[in-house]
């Protein structure tokens, strides 16, 4: 998505060799336009695949996903990382490492959002490890809905997590992929 290059670019910038901040774009603040049409090109992507609702976690991944149920014209479901007083007891958790926050965290989804009957279109900002990412995608396995692929914003391509999830046979659509981070200068794929 040459839009969304163009503006990490402009906007985002390198903290080390492994990590890109995207503040300006995703994780703090967020255009909507640029969010609308990323949320278009996800359900343009996921056209064919008859998709029930659209998954994320809790809270970057929020926005985008939006944009694609809304594009898509079916329910979001997000999993929560903190349970609340008046969470599901019988919710669907799963313990994940952090690769930016540097903590483990659970995150949880109430059985009674995800069933057998769904074909969910998972889609999240950015995948670097893909811990994150493959614990969602254990609580959908658990679910029994099925799990039509997973939306990448960005993708870290030198950072295993969308090469191992592809390796289970999931469709993984990235907008943008970049290929190094190295010396502070953003290469894409």
């Amino acid at each position: 998505m040459e839009l969304l290059k163009e503006r990490i670019l402009r906007e985002a910038s390198v903290t080390n060799n492994d990590v890109l901040k995207l503040d300006a774009l995703l994780n703090h603040q967020v255009d909507p336009l640029l969010t609308m049409e990323m949320g278009k090109e996800f359900a343009r992507l996921y056209a064919e695949h008859a998709i029930t609702k659209v998954i994320t976690i809790e809270s970057s991944g929020i926005p985008v996903a939006f944009a694609t149920a809304l594009a898509l014209g079916v329910p979001l479901l997000f999993a929560r990382r903190k349970k609340t007083l008046i969470a599901d007891q019988d919710a669907l958790c799963e313990r994940v490492p952090s690769f930016t926050k540097g903590i483990v965290t659970d995150i949880m989804v109430s059985r009674q959002f995800l069933t057998t009957e769904d074909n969910v279109l998972f889609i999240d900002d950015i995948i670097a490890n893909g811990d994150a990412a493959r614990g969602l995608i254990k609580i959908i396995e658990r679910s029994g809905a099925s799990l039509a692929g997973l939306g990448i914003v960005v993708e870290k391509s030198f950072q295993a997590g969308a090469r191992t999830i592809r390796e289970q046979g999931i469709q993984v659509e990235s907008l943008v992929k970049i290929s190094s981070l190295k010396g502070g200068k953003i290469e894409f794929e």
